[in-house]
């Protein structure tokens, strides 16, 4: 992360001015006749101030407030427009211009594209504010929430009782957990809402994905809908009426399960309440894997090893995706990684006096110390800053990152993992194999897609409490042949590289179906849910 002293102006101000072609997209679907009160939030260059009038379509509207905090930007579009009775320009912070009229003031339509700033970029005013706006609502506040959020919360609150708000932000709201509360407000306080997302980034100058949030108050409940485009071309051919809604569901879950059909997330939906089923969180303990607070110091190789006799100091780990070769990570796996020279050993240094550790130990550390590895953050914080804290072996691990599919791996050879890798400690009783045959079906990778986020270049994320939540088919009393002969081939699939369906495809019809008497069309239909959103996630990599 960028510093706040080694960041640009615009950044700190959040400032990516919309595209113009994007601008008069948007003007132009959602401007109609007797349009009497207009706000423009965050008006920057005035772009869609320019929109409306290149489209004549201030004749429509009886008047537009535009607020701009920069001076020197509210002062351009104000001598722009100075010959206009319609349009008035504050100079103003827009919290501030909130406190002010809020309570008095509603608007038919609100537009534009609110600034993009972190939490850490806010002066402590412009905290308190949001966390008012928040809070008022019924919200979170938090360090993690950006002030596009509180910009949404307010302009909705400011929506007249049959008002449109049109913005374009960033794609995030369809899915990460600090647009819970955001999700849930907008469910409960628009009755329709419609998202316009794009396949190629649509800001030329920065790879943030972006949407068009429209929402509308009002009217006929309808829900939810959401359109994808390749890229702004696609306006041309746009029509919102062929667009159909879905039921939305008045929670905080994440919105991209809307990409399927209505009909599957009805299936999203019952499978979650299905006796049948359970969770990942119901076998036992899911945590984050060892925080070392420096990688590349804590894990090293057999020669860094060797050079310093640091092996009665370290664990074999799991490190990296390519570490995993099938679903059971062995001792010949581990030796494997260690001859390929791969930093498979995790470093362990006791609490003991420092005086205590043997000189060539001593040696890594001050070696350490001189390349100032122990001054990032979470080194930097212990009391020793070379002891890692929260050192324990797991029974199985899950990537944290994933391309086409998360790895659950059982761990056979007391390894442990950074956190590139969740680690799971199963609840008494819990036998390891059932719980592994349970993940590798078209159910459960469904829900790996539905449960984790697209966190960039096409890169699946699944958190702990994420993991926790996928939904796995109860595997009791199969029988023994069965279930090792199945465990086999999903392991020769994953070890030979094959496509990961064959073993899906087994699965399903052995375990699922002959077993446990689900039915065929759910696995159909799950399969089908796993590859539309995992086409979606992989072509914004590709992108």
């Amino acid at each position: 992360m960028r510093l706040k002293k080694d960041s640009t102006i615009e950044k700190l101000r959040g400032a990516y001015y919309t595209p113009y072609p994007l601008a008069k997209a948007i003007v132009n679907l959602v401007v109609e006749d007797n349009v009497l009160n207009v706000l423009e939030p965050s008006c920057g260059d005035g772009v869609f101030i320019d929109c409306l009038a290149e489209n004549n379509m201030l004749t429509k509207i009886k008047k537009l407030t535009a607020i701009e905090i920069e001076l020197s930007e509210a002062e351009k579009v104000r001598n722009r427009y100075s010959g206009s009775k319609t349009i008035e320009v504050i100079c103003e912070d827009f919290f501030d211009f909130y406190n002010r009229c809020n309570k008095n003031e509603r608007y038919d339509l609100i537009l534009g594209n609110p600034p993009y700033i972190r939490y850490q970029y806010l002066t402590e005013k412009q905290r308190e504010i949001q966390s008012q706006i928040l809070t008022a609502n019924g919200m979170k506040s938090n360090k993690l929430i950006n002030a596009w959020v509180c910009f949404l919360v307010a302009c909705v609150q400011m929506l007249a009782d049959n008002g449109k708000i049109a913005f374009v932000i960033p794609a995030e709201i369809l899915q990460v957990a600090y647009a819970e509360d955001l999700r849930l407000f907008l469910s409960n306080q628009l009755t329709r809402i419609t998202l316009i997302t794009f396949e190629k980034l649509v800001f030329p100058d920065i790879e943030q994905e972006v949407l068009v949030f429209i929402g509308e108050k009002g009217g006929e409940e309808k829900g939810i809908r959401i359109i994808e485009m390749d890229d702004l071309s696609g306006f041309d051919k746009l029509d919102l009426h062929k667009n159909g809604y879905q039921k939305l569901l008045h929670v905080k879950e994440k919105w991209t399960k809307y990409f399927v059909s209505a009909e599957d997330v009805n299936i999203i939906q019952n499978l979650r309440n299905d006796s049948r089923f359970t969770k990942f969180a119901d076998y036992g303990l899911i945590n984050v894997g060892i925080t070392t607070g420096n990688n590349d110091y804590f894990s090293i190789d057999k020669r860094t090893a060797e050079l310093y006799n640091l092996e009665s100091v370290t664990l074999p780990l799991i490190g990296r995706s390519s570490h995993a070769h099938g679903i059971y990570f062995t001792e010949a796996d581990w030796q494997e990684n260690v001859k390929a020279g791969k930093k498979a050993m995790l470093i362990n240094f006791p609490d003991i006096p420092f005086d205590n550790y043997p000189d060539l130990h001593k040696k890594y550390i001050k070696e350490g110390e001189l390349n100032k590895q122990h001054e990032g953050y979470k080194c930097s914080i212990r009391d020793r800053w070379y002891i890692v804290p929260s050192v324990w072996v797991p029974d199985a691990f899950f990537l944290r990152r994933n391309n086409l599919y998360p790895k659950f791996v059982i761990n056979k050879c007391g390894a442990v993992s950074t956190d590139t890798m969740h680690r799971m400690k199963f609840n008494d009783g819990v036998d390891a194999d059932n719980v592994l045959l349970s993940y590798y079906n078209s159910i459960s990778f469904a829900f790996t897609e539905i449960c984790g986020r697209s966190y960039g270049g096409g890169v699946l994320e699944i958190l702990p409490g994420e993991m926790g939540n996928i939904v796995l088919p109860k595997v009791e009393n199969v029988d023994k042949a069965l279930k090792q002969r199945l465990l086999k081939y999903i392991d020769d699939v994953v070890r030979e590289n094959k496509n990961i369906e064959l073993a899906l495809d087994v699965v399903d019809r052995e375990l699922l179906i002959d077993v446990l008497d689900i039915e065929p069309e759910l696995c159909v239909r799950c399969r089908k849910i796993w590859k539309t959103l995992q086409r979606r996630r992989l072509g914004r990599g590709y992108s």
